[in-house]
């Protein structure tokens, strides 16, 4: 899925893998996470995202998914994701970071799992 110049992009920008607990702390440095809001009991879930995390890191990702609907490969899981939120009606910006979501937790579960295998 990923290319030769976005691949190794992403991969400096997220550096050892191993730093991170799970996919979402992985969302959670993209900057790709909805910050708490709290306010006595009542609790927001639907949020926007921080942007607190690292920019550049989620500008490739967003790339990877600019990419993925122009290719458009079928037996891509993401892909379908993407399009999956497209036809629930999500504006185009919330589907793609919805798939950048998804993209940085599969990506987190392979390299964790590549990582026991060695």
């Amino acid at each position: 899925m990923l290319g030769d110049r976005l691949g190794p992009l992403i991969l400096a920008e997220i550096g050892d893998i191993r730093r991170f607990h799970s996919g979402k702390a992985l969302n959670a440095y993209a900057g790709n996470d909805p910050p708490p809001y709290q306010s006595g009991t009542f609790e927001s879930y639907n949020r926007h995202i921080s942007k607190r995390g690292n920019a550049a890191l989620r500008k490739y990702c967003f790339e990877v998914m600019q990419a993925l609907k122009l290719t458009r490969p079928q037996d891509d899981p993401v892909y379908l994701f993407l399009l999956k939120k497209e036809q629930e009606g999500n504006p185009y910006n919330v589907a793609k970071m919805a798939g950048v979501d998804k993209f940085l937790r599969i990506y987190y579960a392979r390299a964790m799992e590549t990582l026991k295998q060695q």
